[in-house]
């Protein structure tokens, strides 16, 4: 069995304990406001076996001050991260984290941009693991062999900041911003030089997506709660957007997961937006 969007604690246990798998697990815990962090939390514990995958490092590209916080890695650089991480064109990949699939959601469209199918985020997290009474690691890992990953042709779509730009007149596509409400309406913002929105852009706050469990809600209820608030539940009508291109993947997860398939993900999000002279911004409510 394959996975693609989901895999439980339980269903990577069983993975795990096959020796013929072709499995990698990747950490990727991370902390916005503490880059060092995540490989401290990984250091404390991690699910036996995973590498650890630094948001800033390995899931993410060059900065030149017009293109966000976290401008997408080359696909060339990212299919060597992989395959220095041990991965095969045929491994099924799993990522995690401890906040929500936050950060594992990037790692999963990531690889699907990568041409990557065999792709999924452990629900839950390292918390549904552990509750799970399964055994945790300390420590780093011994590095593993290097893989064989070939790029192939990406699974999902991208939008620049141009053609967001071009959409603002009467365009077709439903921007989709993964952000928390009071930065989607321009108040408490501290990571990006100015508050506020894209003009008629919607808010999908990406933890809505999460049972207080911190697990996925049920495909029927992402799509009733995401089409409600897009105004339709054809994925391909939608652009998925945050503050740096991170948090906008747990939308696309989920829509995913709902059977909405075909956003795309504009990668410089907000903090390319604000950085662009000229960049209409709205506030206040959707």
């Amino acid at each position: 069995m394959r996975f693609t969007t989901l895999i439980s604690a339980e269903q990577l246990a069983a993975l795990a304990a096959n020796a013929n798998a072709d499995l990698l697990v990747c950490d990727c815990s991370f902390d916005l406001t503490n880059p060092a962090a995540g490989l401290a939390m990984y250091r404390d514990a991690h699910v036996p076996g995973a590498v650890y995958l630094h948001l800033e490092d390995a899931l993410s590209g060059a900065k030149n001050g017009q293109n966000g916080r976290h401008p997408l890695p080359s696909r060339e650089a990212f299919a060597q991260a992989l395959t220095k991480a041990g991965a095969n064109d045929r491994t099924q990949i799993v990522c995690y984290d401890s906040a929500g699939g936050m950060f594992a959601a990037r790692l999963w469209w990531l690889a699907r941009w990568a041409g990557h199918a065999d792709v999924a985020v452990l629900d839950g997290g390292l918390p549904a693991w552990r509750a799970a009474n399964r055994p945790v690691e300390r420590g780093d890992v011994p590095a593993r062999t290097p893989g064989r990953f070939t790029l192939r042709d990406a699974l999902v779509a991208t939008v620049d900041f141009d053609s967001v730009r071009a959409n603002l007149d009467g365009g077709a596509r439903v921007v989709l911003d993964a952000r928390a409400a009071d930065r989607f309406r321009g108040e408490n913002e501290t990571l990006d030089a100015i508050g506020g929105h894209i003009p008629n852009a919607r808010n999908r706050f990406f933890r809505d997506n999460l049972r207080a469990d911190g697990r996925f809600k049920s495909p029927d209820v992402l799509k009733q709660e995401i089409s409600g608030i897009a105004g339709t539940s054809d994925g391909a009508a939608l652009i998925g957007q945050c503050g740096s291109g991170v948090t906008a993947c747990h939308n696309l997860l989920a829509m995913e997961i709902a059977g909405m398939p075909g956003a795309a993900l504009y990668p410089g999000s907000w903090s390319e937006w604000s950085s662009r002279a000229g960049a209409p911004v709205a506030t206040g409510a959707a």
